[in-house]
């Protein structure tokens, strides 16, 4: 490989939640002596940038003004290049994207643009623990359309419950994580077509979180909400940031795309009511050196070396870990175990499971945030060694008993 994933960078001290808070209350509990936490819960990556993004950041830093500035045309350039070439998108403009401090930040203003306050909104479950607090610390009543997972163990959309729940709530907008987090399913284009036939039937327009679309697994592909039909295009929003593709969280700085110029008009008025909905200089700088052919080599080894981590996960669960199921992601690097058979045959609750992972150093993740009782998540993200190092140690200690 050109570029190193296989090195643990020593993130602690250097502002990383995953590595700083762990112990700490709302975070998983710190190891027993004699073992070192390893960071498994945060969705942040444990790997090094892409290096074009600090020399593009450290260029620009070589000049020492940093006054108020415009949105470069290499900004949108970059993204219209990398959508149209990872993402088979034409017709892409200018004019049709729009800078997001952050992707729920953008969920929120086009939700309050569509909806009165009280409204119900339509979310898959389980669901994205950020999708939970911004809807009900913004006055929105969630309505949960469960996925189903098949005899082959795939999340699947429940059309049938899909469209009951949308005409018994009278929803007028929904929140599509496409892909899913935290189940890890890349949706196929019939999928969302069908989906989005529901969606046109009873007018629900579509807002739709593609922040994970660069993280594909094992050769698959991404289909852009938008692009399955006209329909899709003229009534969704659509966000996405290079934030989860290079581990640029702390930067800040996701995008928009909205055809529908009625749409995109009155988001980008709703976007800028408090005035902090700003794009930081080096964000922008960050994100063109990221959109970059470097940058495309990187995440093609990144994807490699995520699709090695969960194979050898899936495939020690899978034949060692009686009681534990879970769907091989296609996407992400997160995999959400489900432990209510292991638990109920082992006289554990979900806690004690939990802790006994945390008690030998593997922060991961309460599962049931995100809507499974006996749910937790771990974030794969890390070089090959340390996460085989990660289910040793839970084989060893935790799913041997």
């Amino acid at each position: 490989m050109k570029y190193d994933f296989s090195t643990m960078p020593d993130r602690r001290g250097k502002d990383a939640i995953a590595w700083d808070s762990i112990g700490e209350p709302g975070a998983p509990a710190g190891p027993k002596e004699g073992f070192e936490a390893i960071p498994m819960w945060v969705a942040d990556m444990n790997f090094a940038t892409c290096p074009s993004i600090q020399d593009a950041i450290i260029r620009r830093t070589q000049h020492p003004a940093f006054g108020y500035y415009a949105i470069s045309d290499d900004y949108y350039s970059a993204v219209i290049r990398w959508h149209e070439k990872h993402n088979g998108v034409t017709g892409l403009e200018r004019k049709h994207i729009g800078y997001e401090n952050g992707v729920l930040g953008g969920v929120i203003s086009t939700l309050n643009v569509l909806c009165s306050k009280g409204d119900n909104v339509l979310v898959q479950s389980p669901t994205y623990i950020g999708f939970t607090h911004v809807l009900e610390n913004n006055g929105y009543r969630i309505v949960h359309n469960p996925l189903d997972r098949d005899k082959d163990g795939i999340w699947r959309l429940d059309y049938e419950d899909l469209e009951k729940k949308i005409i018994e709530n009278h929803i007028h907008a929904t929140i599509f994580c496409n892909p899913h987090n935290p189940c890890g399913r890349v949706w196929e284009a019939d999928e969302i077509r069908k989906a989005m036939g529901i969606f046109e039937k009873h007018q629900v327009w579509v807002v739709s979180d593609e922040i994970w679309s660069d993280i594909l697994l094992d050769g698959h592909r991404h289909t852009p909400t938008q692009s399955v039909c006209d329909y899709a295009r003229s009534h969704t929003a659509a966000f996405y940031a290079p934030s989860k593709t290079f581990n640029l969280a702390g930067l800040v700085g996701s995008y928009h795309i909205i055809y529908n110029d009625w749409l995109r008009e009155r988001e980008a008025k709703e976007a800028s009511l408090s005035a902090y909905n700003e794009m930081n200089v080096l964000s922008m700088h960050a994100l063109i050196g990221a959109y970059t052919p470097e940058g495309e080599t990187w995440v093609s080894e990144l994807r490699e070396t995520l699709s090695k981590n969960v194979q050898f996960a899936y495939d020690l669960i899978t034949t060692r870990w009686k009681g534990i199921t879970l769907q091989k992601p296609e996407g992400t690097y997160m995999l959400f175990l489900h432990c209510e058979e292991w638990c109920k045959a082992h006289g554990k609750t979900i806690d004690e499971l939990q802790k006994m992972g945390t008690d030998v150093g593997v922060a991961w993740q309460d599962g049931r945030m995100f809507g499974d009782p006996w749910g937790i998540r771990m974030n794969l993200a890390l070089p090959f060694y340390k996460v085989k190092e990660a289910f040793e140690r839970l084989d060893q200690y935790v799913f041997c008993k």
